[in-house]
């Protein structure tokens, strides 16, 4: 699948692969913000992600060697958003990425368009309404 990118500055790095088989793209900082806890990645890049399909944005297992968390879990990059991939991280103490790093993980994927129907009865399951913890512990 080819999907068209721009790169906003110069140094903008087109995401890639790590190794064969991977899932996720790799994405570089190409800038930094600072705001009160958070920080701000930019990529230096904009998609043009094709109608029927999302990007979706994770943190790198390497965010779990750093005190940063990915603001929203998990990032969603619309079909009809053109503006610059950015990251947002909570910072917990001072520690962070430098420029020219690997920042974040993106994965492209199509999705279905769901239409609801209003039902007064569910199907009955096993599990039922049963939430957190409903399987048990450990």
């Amino acid at each position: 699948m080819r999907i068209k990118i721009k790169k906003l500055v110069p140094e903008a790095v087109i995401p890639r692969y790590a190794k064969t088989g991977d899932a996720g793209m790799d994405v570089f900082a190409v800038s930094k913000e600072e705001n009160c806890n958070f920080i701000e990645y930019g990529t230096g890049l904009a998609f043009e992600i094709p109608e029927g399909y999302v990007c979706l944005i994770f943190p790198r297992s390497s965010v779990s060697n750093k005190s940063l968390s990915l603001c929203n879990c998990v990032g969603i990059l619309d079909s009809g958003y053109r503006g610059e991939l950015k990251l947002r991280f909570y910072q917990h103490k001072r520690e962070d990425y430098q420029i020219g790093e690997r920042i974040g993980q993106i994965i492209i994927i199509p999705f279905p368009e769901i239409e609801f129907t209003e039902a007064d009865n569910l199907t009955e399951t096993k599990r039922g309404a049963g939430g957190f913890g409903s399987t048990g512990n450990f």
